[in-house]
């Protein structure tokens, strides 16, 4: 078996709008579709992040039981950047709160923290020449 890359994400979210204004118009992806219950209802709004990579976000997050504070699954979502000190910039111009600021990770990396509306972590990373996932 072979996997060829992350195709998507999913989240359940509890304002599909915030949700969407963050993904798309603060992180500049597209909302390439969407997909409706069997009633016609919207279900899932599939965000593009590059080619053949996509985030689902799903409706009615609100009206799921709360988890425990770490639940085993989802952990963060990771999306690599060109420049971090940028990206940092950019979500701040945003009002997004930064978790953690860039800093350069102990692979050698640059990384950022924050969060989506929903409080799903998203690291931020840049990819530096001597880091392990670009020798292996």
């Amino acid at each position: 078996m072979k996997i060829k890359q992350i195709a998507h994400l999913a989240f359940d979210v509890a304002d599909m709008e915030q949700s969407l204004h963050f993904y798309c118009d603060v992180l500049g992806f597209t909302r390439a579709f969407d997909i409706r219950d069997d009633q016609g209802n919207p279900w899932i709004e599939y965000i593009k992040v590059t080619e053949g990579q996509f985030v689902e976000l799903f409706y009615g997050g609100r009206d799921k039981p709360a988890a425990p504070p770490r639940p085993v699954g989802f952990s963060h979502l990771c999306l690599e950047v060109e420049d971090i000190h940028e990206t940092a910039e950019h979500l701040r111009r945003h009002g997004v709160k930064l978790d953690v600021e860039p800093v350069k990770g102990k692979d050698h990396n640059w990384q950022c923290w924050a969060k989506d509306p929903d409080g799903n972590r998203i690291e931020f990373m840049q990819l530096d020449p001597s880091s392990p996932q670009m020798n292996c």
